[in-house]
């Protein structure tokens, strides 16, 4: 419950930030960018694909060429709608003009949607270079940029790095576990063969937040040191909380270790066999 309401605590601050204060940019001196900005929130009420939503940062860019918030939330239908080529090139421009402000977005949106993990590695680290203060979440929540990092190096082939990015951020003493942290490092240590240690890390994501993955990975875990009975407990288990739809979720793109009800069930099937 604790991590759950970090996580909400942090998705409600960046969606009230969404829209930047423009009386910060006249605070700043800045007059360009707050006449862009009052422009930019013309578009409120009309939907991102819409003639007026788009001609509404048209104009804001009109006034100000460098203002990386209308270039960052231009390219946002782009991405929905598939036309990459164009979503690059705005967001690129987003980023030249304030990379402190947009790295993030750029190197969650090269993880979650085109799996370029190198890219996304490049733009993470670059962004905790520049800043002197923590680099915060990717944009749907679900994930701090460290543990992102480490999502990437495990896709290219180093999950040692992987690990021991997961195990530093944990072990921060500030920071509080988001929904999925300590799955993945229980299945990176899964893969590596260290089913005790994998154990252990399921065992707090259970108490974290409970999920028909962890119980599915868990349990392949025990077959590993044969302890078949805990195995198939935990396959029912994961059964009933994938049912009861207790289990990874994202809406545009589906997250690294996902389990599915098939593969569920087919390792139900493997354990009534090692049964008989």
């Amino acid at each position: 419950m604790k991590s759950f309401c970090f996580t909400f605590l942090i998705i409600f601050c960046w969606k009230a930030k969404a829209q930047p204060n423009c009386n910060a940019y006249l605070y700043q001196g800045d007059t360009l960018k707050y006449e862009a900005c009052l422009v930019s929130e013309k578009r409120a009420g009309y939907y991102q694909f819409t003639r007026e939503y788009q001609e509404a940062l048209d104009r804001a860019l009109a006034i100000d060429s460098t203002f990386a918030y209308a270039y960052k939330v231009k390219s946002t239908a782009y991405l929905k709608s598939g036309d990459f080529i164009t979503w690059k090139a705005l967001i690129d421009k987003a980023v030249k003009y304030d990379p402190e402000g947009e790295l993030f977005y750029r190197g969650w949106c090269r993880y979650q949607f085109f799996r370029d993990y190198e890219g996304a590695i490049a733009d993470i680290e670059l962004l905790d270079s520049l800043v002197d203060h923590d680099i915060g979440f990717g944009q749907n929540g679900d994930y701090h940029l460290e543990m992102t990092r480490a999502l990437c190096y495990k896709a290219i082939g180093q999950p040692e790095k992987a690990i021991s990015i997961i195990e530093k951020k944990l072990s921060d003493s500030t920071y509080f576990a988001s929904p999925y942290d300590y799955l993945h490092l229980g299945v990176l240590y899964l893969e590596k063969g260290a089913c005790g240690k994998a154990i252990e890390a399921f065992k707090r994501q259970e108490a974290e937040n409970d999920l028909a993955e962890n119980r599915y990975y868990i349990a392949l875990a025990y077959r590993e040191k044969d302890q078949l009975n805990l195995s198939r407990a935990n396959l029912e288990m994961a059964k009933n909380l994938y049912l009861d739809r207790s289990r990874m979720f994202e809406p545009y793109t589906e997250h690294m270790d996902k389990v599915y009800l098939k593969e569920i069930e087919e390792e139900i099937a493997k354990s009534i066999n090692l049964d008989e």
